[in-house]
């Protein structure tokens, strides 16, 4: 099925009130809790509470302006839910779980970790450490923070009962994008063009990281792993607006589309390795790529601004109080001059969950929460 179908496709279930498959009143809980790992595209609010200022924080207006029931920052970097909320519904919850660090400080990890999940996603993270060092909650502290909940959850309810709740429980990844971004800032600051063994080695070193996530996870208990790969990160407005007429980055988005297909043969010669493991890849890249190309399908009207910011497509000032809105927020693909808005993260995590076969391989998330 070419995208174009797919697309088409995605539309038609939306247009039939298919989305009811993201209201959770509608449904029993398909998985018993999840846990949430990588950047700023699903992160609800820990970097709220790590020092420093050069920490990227969704901490202000008008960050949050959309929420339901809020309408106020709570650390998530959309307008409104994003994209671990609406997985999240798909699979039966109200929202994404708490962020690490706001259950810590409200002294109510364990009964989240237990019941429903923790989110321990960092914006500004990446797979590799170095990625914006400092300033973040990198991927591999993210699993130590997790095993370290594992450990206090043990104590409350015994290993057995640890270990078949985390068997039968959502693991979502999302991280990549900050990598990119760095490696191509590097480049850019070195004014050179990366060598195709400078790219390969660069992949390798994802790729190891990454790898090292899913087994360190597997061997903590997990065994679902919903997996969503790196966007077409040369068309986001803050690198459209470096080029004089506001085209993609074709470099940046061929470095993910390359790693991309490099994580899912990874992926392969990984389960074979590791019994029981099911995962599913979600499609980001395809599925905002063909956005991009016919917005307006899924009733969007501006595919290359930011509907928060300043300056040229939005992208020349940051999401602050000050900061020009779009007239229509459900219109626009970008919410600020990196991250989509609260309607195409629900649009995203709906194709994942139950969308059409070319969005997700081997299998559906849907597929995978019922494995």
């Amino acid at each position: 099925m070419g995208y174009e179908v797919a697309m088409k496709a995605l539309v038609l279930s939306l247009v039939l009130g298919a989305v009811a498959g993201i209201r959770p009143s509608k449904l029993v809980r398909q998985v018993p809790a999840m846990y949430v790992f990588g950047d700023s595209t699903l992160d609800v609010g820990n970097n709220n509470y790590l020092p420093g200022k050069d920490v990227p924080r969704a901490d202000k207006p008008y960050y949050g302006i959309d929420l339901p029931g809020f309408g106020k920052p709570t650390g998530r970097f959309s307008n409104g839910y994003n994209t671990a909320d609406f997985v999240a519904k798909t699979l039966g919850f109200d929202k994404s779980p708490l962020a690490y660090f706001v259950l810590k400080a409200q002294k109510k990890l364990i009964p989240s970790a237990i019941t429903r999940g923790v989110s321990y996603a960092s914006a500004g993270s990446g797979i590799l450490d170095s990625t914006n060092a400092g300033n973040n909650i990198p991927l591999s502290q993210q699993v130590r923070l997790f095993e370290s909940t594992k450990a206090e959850m043990e104590a409350k309810v015994g290993p057995r009962a640890v270990s078949e709740l985390l068997g039968r429980s959502f693991f979502l990844v999302g991280t990549g994008s900050n990598d990119l971004f760095g490696f191509a800032t590097a480049q850019a600051k070195q004014n050179r063009t990366a060598t195709q063994s400078d790219v390969a080695a660069f992949y390798g070193s994802l790729l190891s990281n990454y790898s090292a996530t899913i087994t360190e996870l597997y061997k903590l208990g997990a065994r679902k792993f919903g997996l969503i790969n790196v966007g077409p990160v040369g068309c986001v407005p803050r690198v459209r607006v470096l080029n004089a007429t506001g085209a993609c980055a074709d470099g940046l988005n061929q470095l993910a589309a390359g790693f991309n297909a490099a994580l899912l043969n990874s992926l392969l010669a990984q389960k074979k390795q590791q019994p029981g493991l099911v995962y599913s890849v979600a499609d980001s890249f395809g599925l905002t790529q063909g956005a991009l190309a016919n917005p307006m399908a899924l009733g969007f009207v501006s595919s290359d601004s930011a509907c928060c910011g300043s300056g040229r497509l939005g992208a020349q000032g940051e999401c602050t109080p000050t900061a020009a809105l779009c007239p229509n927020r459900d219109s626009y693909i970008f919410w600020d001059s990196v991250h989509p808005g609260q309607r195409p993260a629900m649009i995203g995590a709906k194709a994942y969950y139950d969308g059409p076969a070319q969005y997700t391989t081997p299998i559906t998330f849907k597929q995978l929460a019922r494995a």
